[in-house]
């Protein structure tokens, strides 16, 4: 399209002509027409920016020419305003509380600083460039700064100068000299390196509620605490409906004990929305500011209303109404909940058989020595950095109370009783026996028999069943048995022929996983190595979740990264055919590196942006939190590498072609045409920055699905692309210096 269709149609419109008076009032008739058609079908907005274009196209004859020479910039502003509406409708930015009013504004002024700032560097950019020129040393140390900041928030502080102490120790200086100053005890804490995970939490619009009850618990006692959280959720307005579950089907692929709880939380959207997921509007009365409702006390739709918020002042986020989930579910005897989603749960579950993002893993010879293993973990995570203590939680493998039968032989023989009637009656009676099966069209029932309830709820009970003896007599089954209650597991778990067990345990807000997973195994490592946790014998201990994920995602990423790079670099070099040139345009894919970390960077920052507009707060709107190195931020850097050089290649082929062409020969001569040819392409490389920056931003301010996934993705193109303006100096500078050391050079000889 760019190639072939965008030109011949600029060619068209900015240079062909209509002949004859009948053919331009016929086409300029059609345009009227199918402006009002869009109007009426698509946007208003856009329909009536083509109405105008068609009007004025029928009485461009009758409109006098000094007004004529006003009519290019009239129709620019009509159109940026036209275009200004329709962003503003669809984008939203402010939310739909505040209005077209309070939306138009903020897209005005966000706009009007943008283009502001762009047109100010493009007036003074001969004057900047050419002080770049003169200084050139001075200049390229701002990149070179932004680069090393750039691998300083990537990496950690310690790690970029971890040289520095190794030098000291190499000429016999204390090796931990510099880490004592105060420098790099503050360098240390304003970049500790950035946290990692596999993918940002994707809000799925529900909940997974998983606690889980004492492994002794009666399944009438776990049917109670699940109808009371059941209760306590639906009474939170937020929430939409809830669906609890204990106990499994009589299937392999749920191993679930009774104790372990699953409860579905739909939550309600933010506002009413339709299915398609748009907003819907409901009559306002601004003089009362309260809805109109019907005689049913039912909300009364209006287009040109206002959306109804479903959520209380202080919920902002699915984050709140978790909060207010937990607070409302405690119930002694139970533990907490890891935050889970139905999807996201169920992947995990698959992938590692654990129902929290990440665990540990502990594999043994018995289950005796597991258990004994889990506790001492819970308790060293409990007191680990980065971990939430409430979400620690070892699985309770001994502890489920079992009824024991123990036939006394010896006391069988006395009485006449074989062995296999002795089993016989106490399935009958207490597990139950198949007899028969009923057939109900395709589906056949198993029809069981056992004794009621009452005579065979106690031990008591039990020992008073009857067991006919060689000779008639009835002999009471505690004659003939010992019953009892013994400590026994509640579900046993293997894995690669080993039995194992999980300690469950979450992040706290604002960690990232991969670090959370690291500190513990340093914990646990530390706690060995210190003696207050003793390993048993043959007990193997890992981690397992998500993090897997994020090891793997790493290992992809290490071969896909450099591959990219390189790509972009062979096809840099079969534009230019030389190494230097093609090495200066590349300079502007590691500068726009250096600036999407910048603003990675600032995004944790707790003053980025931390005031309000018109009543929004703009960390809120911008979604401004801490971010983490995850796969979704990785493809946005391999897509800032696809666009960071379009500027360098837009500099560095004019400046090829017109060094080419002119042949300067005084080093004054290279400054003027270096400028020159800057200033003749300043404007074509702001305006690919520009329209990727407003394209952008947008995605900063959505809140729909996937809004979670997008904003990390974004981050590093907006980033790159706003520090990248710096390449329309750059690239210059470098072109330049090059040329006047091959001068020089030619000088010299």
């Amino acid at each position: 399209m760019a190639l072939t269709v965008l030109p011949p149609a600029a060619h068209l419109l900015f240079t062909g002509r209509i002949r004859g008076r009948a053919t331009r009032v016929v086409f300029y008739l059609a345009v009227v027409i199918a402006g009002v058609a869009l109007g009426l079908k698509a946007s208003w907005a856009i329909g009536g920016a083509v109405v105008i274009f068609g009007v004025y196209g029928l009485a461009r004859g009758f409109i006098p020419p000094r007004m004529n020479r006003w009519a290019p910039l009239a129709a620019n502003i009509v159109a940026l305003l036209a275009v200004i509406v329709l962003l503003t409708r669809d984008w939203e930015p402010l939310g739909a509380q505040r209005g077209l009013g309070g939306n138009l504004i903020f897209v005005v002024v966000l706009i009007g600083i943008l283009m502001t700032a762009v047109m100010l560097f493009q007036h003074f950019y001969p004057n900047i460039l050419r002080w770049c020129l003169r200084h050139k040393a001075l200049f390229l140390s701002v990149p070179v700064a932004i680069l090393v900041i750039g691998a300083v928030i990537w990496l950690g502080f310690d790690r970029v100068f971890s040289w520095i102490p190794r030098i000291e120790q190499t000429v016999g200086i204390g090796r931990d000299i510099a880490r004592s100053t105060t420098f790099w005890v503050h360098g240390s804490e304003a970049f500790p390196g950035l946290g990692r995970e596999f993918m940002p939490p994707l809000e799925e619009g529900s909940f997974l509620f998983m606690p889980t009850t004492m492994a002794h618990a009666s399944i009438g006692e776990a049917l109670d605490i699940l109808h009371k959280q059941n209760q306590a959720m639906e009474g939170i307005p937020e929430v939409e409906s809830v669906v609890g579950k204990i106990g499994r089907a009589e299937s392999a692929l749920d191993p679930a004990p009774v104790g372990m709880i699953e409860t579905v939380v739909n939550y309600k959207s933010e506002y009413i929305s339709d299915a398609s997921g748009h907003r819907l509007n409901f009559a306002y009365d601004k003089s009362a500011g309260a809805f109109l409702r019907d005689a049913a006390g039912g909300l009364i739709p209006d287009p040109d209303g206002r959306p109804f918020r479903q959520w209380r002042a202080g919920i902002r986020g699915p984050d709140d109404i978790w909060k207010e989930i937990l607070a409302a579910t405690q119930i002694p005897g139970t533990t907490a909940a890891p935050k889970l989603q139905p999807i996201a749960a169920r992947l995990v579950m698959l992938q590692s058989g654990t129902r929290s993002a990440m665990a540990v893993r502990i594999k043994g010879p018995d289950l005796e020595v597991i258990e004994k293993a889990d506790l001492a973990v819970e308790r060293i995570l409990r007191h680990t950095g980065g971990v939430e203590p409430s979400t620690v939680v070892a699985d309770r493998i001994v502890g489920k109370p079992y009824l024991e039968i123990v036939p006394d032989r010896s006391a069988l023989a006395r009485y006449g009783v074989a062995i296999q009637q002795f089993q016989d009656v106490v399935e009958a009676a207490v597990g139950g026996m198949e007899v028969t099966t009923t057939v109900e069209g395709r589906r056949r029932f198993p029809v069981r028999v056992r004794y009621q309830r009452e005579l065979r709820d106690s031990i008591e009970a039990i020992g008073g069943i009857l067991v006919a003896g060689a000779e008639g007599a009835q002999v009471p089954l505690s004659q003939l048995a010992e019953i009892r209650y013994v400590r026994g597991p509640d579900m046993i778990k293997s894995e690669d022929t080993a039995l194992v067990g999980y300690v469950l345990f979450d992040k706290q807000a604002g960690r990232a996983e991969v670090d959370v997973v690291e500190s513990a195994r340093a914990a646990i490592a530390a706690a060995e190595a210190s003696g207050d946790f003793h390993r048993p014998a043959g007990v193997e201990i890992g981690f397992v979740g998500t993090y897997e994920n994020q090891l793997h995602a790493s290992a992809t990423l290490q071969v896909l990264v450099p591959l990219s790079l390189l790509s972009i670099f062979v096809v840099l070099y079969f534009q230019f055919r030389v190494v230097s040139t093609t090495m200066m345009v590349f300079v502007g894919v590691f500068v726009a590196w250096a600036g999407a970390f910048l603003l990675i960077w600032l995004y944790g920052q707790p003053w980025f942006l931390d005031f309000t507009f018109l009543g929004v707060n703009m960390r809120e709107l911008f979604h401004v939190h801490p971010i983490n190195l995850s796969v979704a931020v990785w493809v946005g850097f391999l897509a800032l590498f696809g666009v960071a050089d379009d500027d360098g290649v837009i500099m560095g082929t004019y400046l090829d072609q017109s060094f080419r062409r002119i042949q300067p020969g005084t080093v004054a001569d290279i400054r003027d045409a270096t400028v020159v040819g800057g200033r003749r392409r300043v404007r074509a490389a702001l305006m690919t920055t520009v329209t990727t920056i407003l394209a952008l931003l947008p995605v900063f301010t959505s809140t729909g699905r996937g809004s979670d996934i997008m904003v990390p993705m974004a981050i590093p193109s907006l980033g790159g692309m706003t520090i990248q303006i710096l390449t329309m100096l750059i690239v210059p500078v470098l072109y330049c210096a090059a040329r006047e050391r091959k001068l020089k050079k030619g000088s010299a000889r």
